[in-house]
């Protein structure tokens, strides 16, 4: 199909986009990758009055050893996360999960930024950032604030972020020493994931899930159960609790459920938790 009519820019600085943005109001829609957002576009699920390409603003693509963390610009592209030296050394398990995004060529022009902000609960990327205890950077009119990923996923395909703010950078502690899992079943390569799982256990353990909600969630009872002193396969009876997954053409909820407990027992003990 063919998107609704729209206007175009292509600012040259984040300054600028943060300026179009605030100017052209809710109907206006940030292009990086756009493999998010131009499959709504044709399908006319969206259909914003105005695009505001940023996909050229360099300054937002860098992978950056900042201390006990690594930042990463939001408009860094898949493969280069995926590739980075830093990353495998200190936060393997984001460089792992991103090599499992899609395709080459999805690696080749989608951002991490994107599908943080697209927010999608199908989507590998929040989950790991909710397992890794991330923190993003947002900027806008207003200048910049930080937001915990446990507060930015919000509801169905929305986060914390406001109307006229652009995500700017992602923060993850360094875990080198860590043991680490992502688990993926899906029915073809490339698929969405049925049920995902990213799981580090570093000490305390972080687990995050796909496509187990309308958001990216940790599995929050799984992690009390481990500190409790669970072993992996008691704590992964917890997988779902608490949680609504969805019911869809590939799945069944108690499908969901049951693959979520073994997803997430085989996490655990491959990153090594008791």
């Amino acid at each position: 199909m063919i998107p609704a009519a729209f206007e175009y820019q292509r600012p040259s600085s984040l300054d600028e986009a943060v300026r179009l943005l605030a100017d052209s109001g809710d109907d206006a829609k940030l292009l990086a990758g756009g493999h998010s957002l131009l499959p709504l576009m044709k399908l006319r699920l969206a259909a914003p009055s105005m695009l505001i390409d940023i996909g050229r603003l360099r300054d937002l693509s860098y992978i950056s050893d900042a201390g006990d963390t690594v930042t990463i610009g939001a408009l860094t592209r898949h493969h280069e996360v995926e590739t980075s030296a830093l990353l495998k050394a200190q936060v393997p398990l984001l460089a792992h999960a991103t090599s499992q995004v899609g395709d080459p060529q999805v690696r080749h022009r989608g951002t991490i930024g994107g599908s943080i902000a697209h927010g999608d609960p199908a989507s590998d990327l929040p989950a790991v950032c909710l397992a890794l205890r991330a923190t993003f950077t947002v900027v806008g009119p207003n200048g910049s604030r930080q937001i915990p990923a446990d507060d930015f996923f919000r509801g169905f395909l929305e986060t914390a972020l406001s109307a006229d703010e652009i995500l700017t950078e992602i923060s993850v502690p360094k875990v080198p020493d860590a043991g680490w899992s992502f688990q993926k079943f899906n029915r073809r390569a490339q698929d969405w994931a049925i049920v995902g799982v990213a799981a580090v256990h570093n000490g305390s353990t972080g687990v995050g899930l796909v496509n187990m909600a309308s958001v990216p969630v940790r599995a929050a009872a799984v992690e009390d159960a481990i500190a409790a002193g669970s072993s992996a396969a008691e704590a992964a009876t917890h997988a779902s609790d608490g949680l609504d997954p969805p019911a869809d053409l590939n799945a069944s909820q108690e499908y969901r459920r049951h693959l979520a407990e073994v997803l997430v027992r085989r996490a655990l003990q491959e990153a090594g938790a008791p």
